[in-house]
């Protein structure tokens, strides 16, 4: 039966949500579907900035070093860019526009204007090498994209692209880092053309389960409705912390030290922050350190990262000096904790709470979540689903729903779920049923409370520290080595990172050389956290399936043992 807390959760959701609340639910028609919305969110993204930006004013918005912007300030100058974008760079509704840079208020300002100029926002994974980026803004199909100084570098170095590169020099203050894209024409009094709420918003790219990452268009409606998913539910935490005498006495404030490439920064850190008035500190490079040493002065209410970046806090050396009391929740996505790291963190992390969340690319990060007390009690599960706005289910290989307890692939329905796979509509119609769900390639139980279990992956995916590597991806990589004959990649234990990628090859006949001098082959050629930790070479044939493809389930056992021994 429902916890306690679930069924305050649920009473004070209810009351949300209801006809008249805060967050009054609703539902819209799509594709011959009715789905359930939360009625009140604006329709579009420039909608959701302009008016959360007059909304909070003079209100802190960014904080990158020793710059500030309030969240008037920053929508001056997205407004300004955006009319710039039309006026002097030719940007027309629906255009696809890259974004390649670390974060910085640069790279914000810069979503903001091309979604008010009409185009679509294509976020480029920064951490990819030239190939990787190359190929990633042709499938695309970028038109223009707005780089950093280091990623230019990097599409230098590749075949040539049909886009137009801008570099920005996002280390600069915005101002200066944005004249030289103002100088083109435009400003703040340009005509912007009308977006609706079915327009391509954002496309961002998978973990590649496939040897390749896919771009994923989603419209502007489903990115919103996955902001006010998440809304509600910091609603519900803030009445929580009321109902126990713990009401909040100043400005939310979070770390902004995951990717902005990445959903999990996009939706529930980011575009999230513009609808609860939320401080954005911006950390270009995670640092455990640093991390608390920003938490303590700008007094940060809530931390999310991978689960690595929140137990290195919590078994930090110096974590005793630090004043770490303003936190009220340590989240965590894109990899399962241990059920020991939970127990850990609610009791030696000063009244902080954890909660952990599940969502994907394709859902705009929106899934389950599981907190407080009942993730203690279910620190193997990752929660409920997101309502009123998530449907999840347990179905069979025919998408048909499976009895409570049995072993399924977890699938979600929800009008924040992505459009489709640009250029690829074989791969849309295999991840979507006829009835809406969208497949995860996840395996997974839910148990008569409603808890999901992941319990392995469909997906030959290596998840390192809360970043997917693609297996596929990584063996094609070394394949390209003429002296590689067979490859297996999989993953490898690791206290760290949970898991890092490891690989066994096989030789070419006559070929000479060492797994090291793989390894640093690879560097350059695929991002560095793809690249494996270990790479042992094997003087025979892999073992094949009847099938004839390599048998990866007995080399994986095998090799991970032989790995454990070594350590």
């Amino acid at each position: 039966m429902p916890s306690p807390l679930d069924q305050k959760i649920d009473a004070i959701l209810a009351a949300l949500t209801a006809p008249g609340g805060q967050l009054a639910a609703g539902t819209v028609e799509k594709n011959g579907r009715s789905y359930p919305v939360i009625a009140v969110a604006p329709a579009t993204l420039p909608q959701h900035f302009a008016y959360f930006c007059f909304q909070h004013g003079d209100a802190t918005f960014l904080v990158d070093g020793e710059e500030r912007l309030s969240f008037a300030e920053t929508y001056a100058h997205a407004r300004r860019l955006a009319g710039a974008l039309v006026a002097g760079h030719g940007v027309r509704p629906g255009d696809r526009i890259g974004i390649a840079a670390r974060n910085a208020p640069s790279w914000i300002v810069l979503y903001m204007a091309i979604l008010m100029a009409g185009g679509t926002a294509v976020l480029l994974n920064g951490w990819w090498e030239s190939a990787e980026l190359a190929q990633a803004v042709a499938d695309s199909g970028a038109t223009l994209v707005f780089a950093d100084e280091g990623r230019t570098r990097r599409f230098a170095a590749a075949d040539p692209t049909e886009a137009q590169l801008v570099t920005v020099d996002v280390s600069l203050p915005i101002a200066e880092a944005l004249a030289p894209l103002l100088a083109a024409g435009g400003d703040e009094h340009t005509p912007l053309p009308e977006v609706a709420a079915d327009d391509p918003a954002t496309i961002l790219f998978t973990s590649g389960s496939t040897g390749r990452s896919r771009p994923a268009v989603s419209d502007h409606r489903a990115v919103v409705q996955a902001t006010f998913g998440y809304l509600a539910h910091t609603l519900v935490g803030l009445q929580l912390l009321v109902s126990e005498g713990r009401a909040p006495t100043i400005q939310p404030a979070t770390l902004l030290n995951v990717p902005l490439f990445h959903v999990t920064a996009m939706v529930p850190v980011f575009l999230q922050s513009f609808a609860m008035g939320r401080k954005l500190v911006l950390m270009p490079k995670w640092d455990a350190e640093e991390a608390m040493r920003l938490m303590e002065r700008e007094k940060v209410t809530y931390f999310v990262g991978v689960p690595l970046m929140s137990f290195e806090i919590l078994t930090h050396p110096n974590r005793a000096n630090y004043d770490l009391s303003t936190v009220n929740d340590i989240a965590a996505g894109g990899a399962p904790r241990p059920a020991e790291h939970v127990r850990r963190l609610h009791e030696e992390m000063g009244g902080a709470k954890p909660l952990i969340g599940y969502g994907l690319t394709e859902t705009n990060a929106i899934g389950c979540a599981n907190m407080r007390e009942n993730y203690l009690n279910k620190p193997d599960s990752t929660g409920r689903a997101l309502k009123p706005i998530v449907e999840v289910a347990i179905l069979d290989d025919d998408g048909r729903p499976l009895p409570t307890g049995s072993l399924g692939e977890i699938c979600f329905r929800s009008i924040a779920n992505f459009d489709r796979y640009i250029g690829d509509e074989a791969a849309t119609a295999a991840a979507i049923t006829p009835d809406g769900f969208f497949r995860t390639g996840d395996l997974g139980r839910m148990d008569e409370d409603g808890y999901v279990f992941i319990v392995d992956r469909k997906k030959d995916i290596i998840i390192r520290g809360g970043e997917n590597i693609s297996c596929v991806e990584v063996e094609a990589a070394l394949y390209a080595n003429e002296a590689v004959a067979e490859a297996a990649v999989f993953g490898l234990p690791d206290e760290r990172f949970g898991e890092v990628p490891g690989a066994v090859v096989h030789l070419a006949e006559d070929a000479d050389i060492t797994g090291d001098a793989l390894c640093h082959w690879l560097k350059g050629r695929i991002a560095a956290f793809k690249v494996p930790a270990h790479i042992w070479i094997s003087p025979d044939p892999l073992p094949r399936l009847g099938t004839e493809k390599i048998d990866k389930v007995s080399l994986k056992a095998f090799f991970r043992a032989r790995a454990s021994e070594v350590q």
